[in-house]
């Protein structure tokens, strides 16, 4: 089991579905896993945001944060 930190940096919808797709996949793999927002990332700490709009791919913040929070993934600002 390795320990992951995942940063975000930026106020950007694909940068935060990445980064919550990324932590959603390195637990299920059952590695411990830790977000941080920084600069204009901690913009998406406020939760007001809209966390359904689609990225290029399709997908959300909203698909991979339900996730995260039901598996109490820290989130730190």
């Amino acid at each position: 089991m390795a320990n992951f930190l995942f940063v975000l940096s930026k106020d950007d919808n694909q940068a935060v579905t990445r980064c919550f797709q990324f932590a959603q996949i390195a637990h299920s793999k059952g590695h411990q896993v830790d977000i941080f927002f920084i600069e204009d990332g901690v913009m998406w700490a406020d939760s007001t945001r809209d966390w359904t709009e689609n990225t290029t791919t399709g997908d959300c913040p909203n698909d991979y944060l339900p996730y995260l929070v039901e598996n109490e993934i820290p989130i730190g600002v």
